[in-house]
């Protein structure tokens, strides 16, 4: 087990490590970091999300239909809950609260999925890595995406008069159709729609994205580094909450939901496990393409990474021992 969280966290750590310091010690200008941020959101990750999806069987994918079904609702009760919670307790804006909501609502699993469940049952199950990249990618993500472009948009309306004749509808469909549309959206959409039709991708084609997707978990990671180096870390008390619900709460909503639609042993440990990988990196960049970083939501990433030592190796250890 020491092994497996080892090869899990280990290079996570590591890389952003790199990214923290080559920030810190200026080896790197961490305050303009949105030509990498370009690279891997329109580029690296797309295409390493698409060979993820398009790669594998369909027959794959339905039959893992428990699991994805129950990371869907876990993410987006996590997601509408916390967001509420920013929104209507704490006073956030919408951009703030979505950031937040997508630190807290969305695991890892582009960086620390792919070692964790080879380690724990072998390369053979990457499919359901590939369908939790699938669901982060079109559930979540897209809503951050619009609430962000939204936030966006209304700013840019106060500011500039010929834009006050649309209407909260207008701004809001544009909005939703600009986030829908960008490359990390619709990159797992081509996917499942390559798998559907069975097509096999060229060798050629399949090499030339792998080239480009296979440094997408490495600068990602590298790229959320040098934008957390910019921010002090706070532990604050929503920081903690938020730890707690994301590295607890998901788990063990995800076991609930697996044993309430009838999902078998093995599904159920894969969901748990995947819910309880430490807060992915989406939101540091996403809030980096649109020009307003989350403190909170960057201090969160960096507190579920942490504490995920514990609560992921409690996940791993429940998985040798859970029988039906």
């Amino acid at each position: 087990m020491t092994s497996v969280l080892l090869l899990a966290l280990a290079p996570t750590f590591f890389v952003m490590l790199l990214g923290y310091s080559a920030g810190r010690l200026r080896i790197v200008n961490n305050m303009h970091v949105a030509e990498l941020n370009i690279v891997v959101m329109t580029y690296a990750l797309p295409a390493a999300l698409f060979l993820a999806v398009a790669s594998t069987k369909w027959s794959a994918l339905v039959a893992q239909w428990a699991l994805l079904l129950s990371l869907a609702v876990t993410m987006m009760v996590t997601y509408a809950v916390w967001y509420l919670y920013q929104r209507l307790g704490r006073k956030q804006d919408s951009g703030e609260s979505a950031l937040q909501s997508l630190a807290v609502g969305q695991p890892n699993f582009a960086a620390a999925g792919f070692p964790v469940i080879t380690a724990l049952v072998g390369p053979g199950h990457l499919s359901t890595v590939a369908l939790a990249i699938a669901a982060g990618s079109l559930l979540p993500s897209p809503v951050t995406l619009a609430l962000l472009e939204l936030d966006q948009r209304r700013s840019a309306s106060k500011s500039d008069t010929k834009d006050t004749s649309k209407s909260s509808g207008t701004r809001t469909a544009m909005a939703a159709v600009h986030a829908l549309s960008k490359p990390i959206v619709l990159a797992p959409v081509f996917g499942l729609f390559v798998s559907w039709i069975g097509w096999s991708i060229p060798k050629v084609i399949e090499t030339s994205l792998q080239e480009i997707g296979s440094a997408a978990g490495g600068m990602a990671l590298f790229v959320t580094g040098l934008v957390l180096s910019q921010r002090e870390f706070h532990l604050t008390r929503n920081t903690l909450l938020g730890v707690g619900v994301a590295n607890v709460v998901q788990p063990l909503l995800t076991f609930a939901l697996c044993i309430g639609i009838g999902a078998d042993v093995e599904i159920t440990k894969l969901s748990v496990v995947m819910a309880a990988l430490p807060s992915g990196f989406f939101g540091v960049l996403f809030g980096t393409s649109y020009g307003r970083p989350s403190s909170e939501a960057n201090s969160t990433i960096i507190a579920s990474t942490i504490f995920s030592a514990i609560t992921l190796a409690v996940a791993i250890a429940w998985t040798y021992s859970y029988r039906e």
